[in-house]
């Protein structure tokens, strides 16, 4: 049987959502017969503008088009929260699948969602809530972690990005970065997505 392909399509600004996709790829790949693959949704901002918010260069990680989306077997998003919704970049990648919406191309196709926020009000449930739609209209499964991460779920003495949506870190100012128990649950997310992926791609 033809290798079941998980794609990690992404946008991260400062780096820490970028973080989260590696890991999760590290999980997805962990499932035998899945290949997982990291793809960055095209920036819309210009250098100038990048430069004045201290965004770093971006990763080496390819740039996806639309027309690559209908490939994968199964498709985890991640973007960083504008407001308590998805960034700008994102969703501008998103408004150009118009033709895939057309045609239903990514109908019946698993997908998943993870997200980084400034603050722990600032969007850990709104931001995939919110996102949801897009799927909805192409279509999708959407598949969420649930409780899934076992004990991991419930910490409260330290601060955790992340719910029963997906896996999650908080940026605070920029200089916070994913800890290691949300590199946890973001290896778990891509390992527990991409086994529901090969399951659903085996029954077809």
């Amino acid at each position: 049987m033809a290798p079941t392909k998980v794609y990690i399509v992404y946008y991260s600004m400062y780096g820490h959502v970028e973080k989260l996709a590696e890991e999760i790829k590290k999980g997805a790949a962990s499932v035998e017969g899945v290949e997982a693959k990291l793809w960055q949704v095209p920036e819309t901002l210009p250098e100038e503008v990048l430069g004045k918010m201290g965004a770093p260069p971006k990763s080496d990680v390819p740039i996806i088009t639309p027309n690559e989306l209908p490939e994968a077997d199964g498709l985890l998003l991640g973007f960083p929260t504008r407001f308590g919704l998805m960034a700008a970049q994102f969703k501008a990648f998103l408004d150009a699948t118009g033709g895939l919406w057309r045609t239903q191309a990514l109908a019946g196709k698993p997908a998943g969602i993870f997200y980084s926020t400034g603050s722990q009000g600032g969007g850990q449930e709104t931001t995939p809530l919110t996102s949801i739609t897009q799927l909805v209209h192409h279509g999708m499964i959407f598949v969420p972690i649930g409780y899934t991460f076992g004990a991991g779920m419930f910490e409260m003495e330290k601060v955790k990005g992340g719910s029963p949506y997906g896996a999650g870190t908080f940026a605070g100012d920029g200089s916070r970065q994913p800890t290691e128990l949300e590199l946890a649950q973001a290896f778990h997310q891509g390992k527990y997505f991409a086994e529901i992926a090969k399951k659903l791609k085996g029954s077809q």
